[in-house]
């Protein structure tokens, strides 16, 4: 994997400084479109002395490729990683994260935390609250992880059956087959925060390649690649079932009542980050996020809460 080399200039006086003894977070952001929307998120998340490596998909439309690279250019602690095909339920994507945390491994040793973010996510809280965070709870991993024979059986004909990524598709040519013996499945979502030792474990280890070499040809499995492989390994007992995202599944609320709901649960959570913010999003949610932006985040139990929805989902 190469890149070129970002040429320096001058820094934008709005951007964050460095945040002293905090972690360092290493960013990897697929982009595919909406320019606009990136640069915004880009500039709540950008500190010079962390990293950032962005992923454009290889489909991309050319103008939209000429403005991220030249808005990029200017940041020397940005880099773009070669260009994969993302094709929706296949491979690639999982394929383009290993290949990420494998560049910013060689990039720099200094840096603590691997984050993965779209373009259309944005940052609920400053570099310097996250970081606080990471700091505070070193050395675990954030990710959903569900026991998939469990509490997700209608999804194991995803990794039973043999799949076939094709260029834009996947191949509707399907076989049954045996799944990785001695393996537990579990599923859950594509965003995650891992340790800098998880991703050396990841691109490193032999074991692993087993993993890839299976799911290799399952459907969807940037929804169940890494919390299997995770879950199957002595790593498994340091991941908080959570991935530090709030949803927001609908872009525009139907009323007042709901908007002001979906505030609370922000208020009373600790997420990071929230997906598919863009300009149709409710404008009371926009307001609610730049004022507390800077605000702390709230004190959650993260055992606790763990141990209340292992209630919840066993009752």
């Amino acid at each position: 994997m190469q890149t070129s080399d970002p040429i320096a200039k001058p820094y934008p006086k709005t951007l964050e400084s460095p945040t002293g003894s905090h972690v360092r977070i290493a960013y990897f952001i697929m982009l595919h479109h909406k320019p606009k929307v990136f640069k915004e998120m880009f500039q709540k998340i950008y500190t010079r002395d962390q990293f950032y490596l962005i992923h454009i998909d290889r489909k991309a439309k050319p103008d939209f490729i000429e403005k991220i690279q030249l808005y990029i250019v200017q940041f020397p602690n940005v880099y773009i990683l070669d260009s994969l095909n993302i094709v929706s339920g296949g491979f690639n994507m999982v394929q383009a994260e290993l290949n990420a945390m494998e560049f910013l491994l060689n990039v720099s040793k200094e840096w603590d935390y691997f984050i993965n973010l779209s373009g259309e996510d944005h940052p609920l809280k400053s570099q310097n609250i996250i970081r606080q965070f990471l700091s505070t709870h070193k050395d675990r991993n954030y990710l959903f992880y569900y026991d998939q024979k469990f509490y997700r059986p209608d999804t194991l004909q995803r990794i039973q059956n043999h799949f076939t990524e094709l260029a834009y598709m996947i191949s509707s040519f399907i076989y049954k087959r045996t799944f990785m013996k001695g393996v537990i499945p579990y599923i859950g979502g594509k965003w995650f925060i891992f340790t800098r030792e998880t991703c050396t474990f990841l691109t490193n280890n032999k074991m692993v390649m087993d993993f890839e070499d299976y799911y290799l040809h399952t459907f969807l499995p940037a929804e169940s690649f890494f919390q299997t492989v995770l879950m199957n390994t002595s790593f498994n007992d340091i991941i908080i079932n959570d991935d530090k995202r709030a949803v927001l599944e609908k872009s525009i609320f139907p009323n007042t009542r709901d908007t002001s709901t979906y505030i609370e649960h922000l208020q009373s959570g600790n997420q990071l980050f929230i997906r598919k913010i863009n300009s149709k999003t409710d404008e009371y949610i926009r307001k609610y996020i730049e004022e507390s932006f800077h605000l702390p985040l709230p004190y959650v139990n993260e055992i606790e809460r763990e141990l209340k929805r292992d209630n919840s989902n066993n009752n």
